[in-house]
């Protein structure tokens, strides 16, 4: 049904130009509303499983960042290596900003319209089209809406009504610092309560610093908020050298409460559907939140495809996509609980993993084939 079809993508994000690009690549007529005056995504890496890269290639986006060899878990105190995960082909550490400067370049030359400093006040999904009331006092109809509009998507309330998520009691910083000629790998430092990962950016040229805390004082959700440095610092205090000389060389950070929300018990309401966050938002334990939005682009440009009608493509599109959003989202709320381990509970899941690292090192990452080696552009 897609030929010539006319769609509205809200969001020129990562999901959202990834399936303005694959809907207008099928013969959709797209375009993107972006509330920003332009599409300048600010400062932080993201790693690209081989999952994600499949829909890249299949969207005709080559290369972004560099490719990722292994992911390593140290140990956060003294720095030493517990276990470390060869990668297979595939994997990629990308600047955010690189990759939607791709993305956005893929969906001009597919032809997509990329509208800017589009600010939506609300969206009403009621009638048989979408209602976009803007804020300058407009409005407008839509027989196909996609929201990809993120954590506090207006078409997440649409479809969903309010509902409230909860603090999970942690919180995250975002920092790049000049790189420090580290191996093309992610490094995951674990300590009590807290943990940190980093790895290399735009060829070594920067280093990319996530780093978790559990606490119970409540921080704003939506990591562009910023804080001073030396908090970062103190709540890593005791960590390796290692870490502690990435972090004297931290300048500016950003800080975001992370918050649980539900994945949606349904991603659609006659002509809106829910893509990435909007639909199941994820935290970052498993490096899954982009990936999983480039699956679903993927996922409901070919429903939009190949079905008859609008309604059976969205239903056909969820029944695909929410057993393994969600199954990759229980995973990623499980690596937190690991990483954080204190006490006689850390020191013997750091013998175990030492002595699987002697062992079977791989043994670890095959736990996670039905993730890494799935390939939405194959039809799995």
């Amino acid at each position: 049904m897609i030929i010539g079809a006319e769609v509205t993508v809200l969001g020129a994000g990562i999901g959202g130009l990834a399936v303005a690009t694959a809907l207008a690549q099928r013969g959709a007529n797209v375009r993107v509303l972006e509330q920003a005056d332009e599409i300048a995504e600010v400062g932080a890496g993201i790693q690209i499983s081989a999952n994600g890269v499949a829909v890249l290639r299949a969207l005709g986006i080559g290369a972004v960042g560099g490719a990722s060899s292994a992911v390593s878990l140290c140990d956060g105190a003294s720095g030493g290596q517990v276990l470390r995960m060869t990668l297979p082909e595939g994997f990629e550490l990308v600047h955010r900003a690189d990759l939607i400067t791709a993305l956005a370049a893929a969906a001009r030359d597919a032809g997509v319209q990329i509208q800017l400093g589009e600010r939506v006040e609300s969206v009403d999904a009621d009638g048989t089209q979408a209602v976009l009331r803007m804020a300058d006092g407009t409005a407008s109809r839509h027989d196909i809406l996609i929201g990809a509009d993120g954590l506090h998507a207006k078409t997440r309330t649409a479809v969903l009504g309010d509902i409230a998520p909860f603090f999970t009691q942690q919180v995250a910083w975002r920092a790049l610092i000049p790189g420090r000629g580290e191996p093309a790998e992610a490094r995951v430092f674990m300590g009590p309560g807290r943990h940190l990962v980093t790895y290399p950016l735009r060829g070594g040229a920067l280093t990319n610093i996530v780093a978790v805390e559990e606490r119970a004082s409540w921080a704003e959700e939506g990591w562009n908020h910023t804080d001073d440095p030396a908090n970062l610092r103190a709540a890593f205090a005791g960590f390796c050298p290692e870490v502690m000389d990435m972090l004297a060389q931290v300048e500016a950070v950003n800080i975001w409460g992370l918050f649980r929300h539900p994945v949606a018990d349904r991603w659609s309401r006659r002509s809106v559907v829910l893509l990435g966050d909007a639909a199941h938002p994820t935290l970052p334990f498993l490096a899954q939140g982009a990936v999983m939005a480039l699956e679903d682009a993927w996922v409901l440009a070919d429903a939009l495809a190949v079905h008859d009608s609008r309604d059976q493509a969205f239903a056909a599109y969820q029944a695909k996509r929410k057993p393994r959003a969600t199954r990759a989202i229980e995973a990623a709320n499980a690596n937190a609980r690991n990483y954080h381990l204190a006490g006689v509970k850390k020191t013997a899941a750091h013998a175990g993993l030492r002595m699987i690292n002697a062992v079977a090192p791989q043994r670890m990452l095959s736990r996670f084939d039905w993730l890494y080696r799935h390939d939405v552009t194959r039809g799995d």
